[in-house]
């Protein structure tokens, strides 16, 4: 198997820095907020989800 690291490089603080900066840019400071609490819920629903499908699948055996 090919090591996933070696394919993608590693990734050092110079690119974490510019990726940070492209997102900036992209959707300004007032807007990534907005995108982490949505992506938030998002989280959080599907963690309530699969626990509820969890719950319901051990209740039916």
């Amino acid at each position: 198997m090919i090591n996933l690291s070696v394919i993608l490089g590693v990734i050092g603080p110079w690119q974490i820095v510019l990726i940070v900066a492209i997102v900036l840019l992209l959707f300004g400071g007032r807007k990534i907020p907005e995108l982490m609490k949505g992506l938030g819920k998002g989280m959080k629903e599907f963690k309530d989800a699969t626990k509820a499908d969890d719950s319901g699948d051990s209740e039916k055996k």
